[in-house]
């Protein structure tokens, strides 16, 4: 699972050829989520409140870069790194 961006102790990664919708995946020490890429929405997560705060900032900057990952991913190419909140 290639991981895309790490921040916070936040960490964002994609499945190879997951099933749609378009979506990320987020560890952030013991809790975990699933956002929804087109429409930036929660799918499932059991993340801390501030947590999910700063990936759904964090997705909004770089929502394009999201989409080409998902891309890259089914096509079973390397994603580019995404930075980052500073």
């Amino acid at each position: 699972m290639p991981t895309l961006s790490m921040f916070y102790g936040i960490v964002i990664q994609m499945f190879w050829n997951d099933h749609p919708p378009p979506h990320f995946h987020v560890r952030y020490a013991e809790f975990k989520g699933k956002f929804e890429i087109e429409f930036l929405r929660r799918i499932s997560s059991d993340l801390p409140a501030n947590a999910e705060r700063l990936v759904m900032e964090w997705a909004q900057l770089h929502k394009t870069e999201l989409l080409a990952s998902w891309n890259q991913c089914r096509s079973g190419v390397i994603p580019s790194k995404i930075p980052g909140l500073l």
